[in-house]
């Protein structure tokens, strides 16, 4: 079957768009940012919330659990705070250093024939640095951030937190948890706001991440899926890619189209500089 892409041209290819996580995804877990990005969230839970460091391991391993981020579940039990500040703590110690250029990655996304968005529930700020240090600011058409997913701040309803760990302690049910304000991966209405914000069929559309979880939820949503940093596959796993550089020897399908690279290309560096808006 035939399929009329956005130029106009008709192609057999199956694909017109991926969707690309970013960290751990494009760069690998072994430049220690994802360690280090847990130890921030960890020391704000700490120095801004008051909590107390005895309780955070289990608590912050609760909310990311159950809320697919620290930061959604921290809202959800009551506690409040300013994104931005939140942000900055977290990232703004990570050690960006070890975010090396990768030639080779930027050979294969400029080669692709497609649309290329990249979708994070981190920050603008830290998205623009990531790629920048990995010498991809212009490889794509735009990023679907925080910023894109939660363009206000809620306030908390009530002051009162909601004790999750005595939640689980006495075994009551997860669907009795308190709801989070903020929308992001894996929840399938988060990956569902990306698509439609940046015009996405997601019939056409393959989705690169590490995270086994999102790669299910993006399959729920109908999205076809690559786990990125492991050898075995999985469910809801499509395909599985050790190391994002093995695109081309697992998915050679993917160079193959009636549009030429250059066609799809984003000149200049000014596409990662906002996120995509509708």
């Amino acid at each position: 079957m035939e399929f009329e892409n956005r130029y106009g041209l008709a192609t057999t290819q199956k694909y017109d768009c991926l969707l690309f996580d970013l960290d751990d995804t494009l760069y690998p877990l072994s430049t220690g940012i994802a360690r280090e990005c847990g130890q921030n969230i960890k020391d704000y839970m700490v120095e801004e919330l008051g909590i107390p460091k005895d309780k955070i391991v289990e608590l912050s391993n609760l909310l990311y659990k159950n809320y697919g981020t620290t930061m959604a579940g921290l809202r959800a039990i009551g506690y409040d705070f300013d994104y931005d500040e939140y942000h900055s703590f977290v990232h703004g110690r990570l050690p960006y250093d070890n975010i090396k250029p990768d030639p080779v990655l930027r050979s294969l996304l400029l080669s692709l024939p497609l649309r290329k968005v990249i979708f994070t529930n981190a920050d603008r700020v830290h998205a623009v640095k990531a790629l920048k240090r990995l010498g991809l600011e212009d490889c794509f058409e735009g990023i679907i951030c925080f910023e894109t997913l939660n363009p206000t701040h809620t306030k908390a309803e009530n002051t009162e937190i909601f004790d999750i760990v005595g939640h689980f302690d006495r075994s009551e049910p997860a669907n009795l948890l308190p709801k989070t304000p903020i929308v992001c991966k894996p929840s399938e209405a988060a990956i569902e706001k990306a698509l439609e914000i940046a015009n996405i069929d997601f019939n056409r559309t393959l989705f690169f991440e590490d995270s086994v979880r999102n790669v299910q939820a993006g399959k729920r949503v109908g999205l076809d899926t690559v786990l990125v940093g492991a050898s075995n596959k999985v469910k809801g796993a499509d395909y599985v890619l050790e190391n994002i550089h093995n695109m081309k020897e697992a998915l050679p399908e993917l160079w193959k189209s009636d549009r030429k690279s250059a066609d799809v290309g984003y000149p200049g560096k000014v596409a990662v500089e906002t996120p995509v808006t509708a």
